[in-house]
């Protein structure tokens, strides 16, 4: 679905990503883990043409992403940002349908579309025509999440989508977060700095530091066969929340 070769991407005296090699099959969840700072956001949205590489490139199923082509590929991209990236003075509905009014979808067409997506992510329709201030949490992202499907993407980007969220709420969507990824069967690329989510949803993990992959794997390749002593030590670093959630102790 995606591959990158030899990238690199600088912001001021800061190496965001340094010669990145790196494939996404399609049809599985590939998840970005690591510090703050070490790059998982930057190569989202490098992925997504938001912004350039300084060298190297990116492909989108067999084609090169370029400022020429940029917008057209994007619109098969659907993209989650952290805190879900609502328009507060838009409702629920408004923001679902911003991009296909956008692109000329008639109404039923739009109402259609939407209906499906309310009943995918069991998001309650009278919250459709509230706007994101009194939409709780949960329901924010989901809005986000039905925004982000509804051109039927062929891949969805999500940027942390659940890390601003209290733990019991973050623990029901992440059930039904994966529920959807398996009943869409699409390719998801997702960020997340919490491990034992990685492992909850990823086939294949991606550690990064210092805008550097260290590892590509699945979980269990990185609690039994670290490439190196900064996987130990990120790993253990998480020992308490991977212990709780995943039953694992590295």
């Amino acid at each position: 679905m995606f591959e990158l070769s030899d990238i690199s991407k600088r912001f001021g005296t800061t190496e965001a990503a340094r010669a990145i090699d790196l494939t996404v099959e399609p049809g599985k969840t590939t998840v970005f883990i690591g510090p703050s700072g070490c790059g998982k956001s930057t190569l989202l949205r490098l992925m997504i043409g938001l912004i350039r590489p300084d060298t190297g490139r990116v492909r989108y199923r067999g084609e090169t992403l370029s400022p020429q082509n940029a917008m057209r590929l994007r619109r098969k991209m659907g993209y989650v940002i952290q805190d879900g990236g609502l328009f507060p003075h838009l409702t629920g509905r408004g923001n679902i349908a911003l991009t296909a009014r956008f692109l000329g979808w008639n109404a039923e067409r739009i109402t259609a579309r939407m209906d499906e997506l309310v009943s995918l992510t069991h998001f309650p329709t009278d919250g459709l025509d509230r706007y994101p201030a009194h939409l709780s949490g949960g329901q924010r992202q989901r809005v986000s999440l039905m925004r982000a499907l509804m051109l039927d993407p062929d891949v969805l980007l999500m940027d942390e989508p659940l890390g601003s969220l209290d733990p019991m709420i973050r623990s029901k969507l992440q059930a039904e977060l994966r529920a959807i990824y398996r009943a869409l069967g699409k390719t998801v690329v997702m960020v997340t700095h919490d491990l034992a989510e990685a492992g909850y949803f990823g086939d294949t993990i991606v550690l990064m530091r210092e805008g550097r992959i260290v590892q590509v794997g699945s979980f269990r390749d990185l609690i039994d066969s670290p490439a190196d002593a900064f996987v130990t030590d990120f790993v253990h670093a998480q020992r308490s929340p991977l212990e709780a959630t995943q039953g694992v102790t590295p």
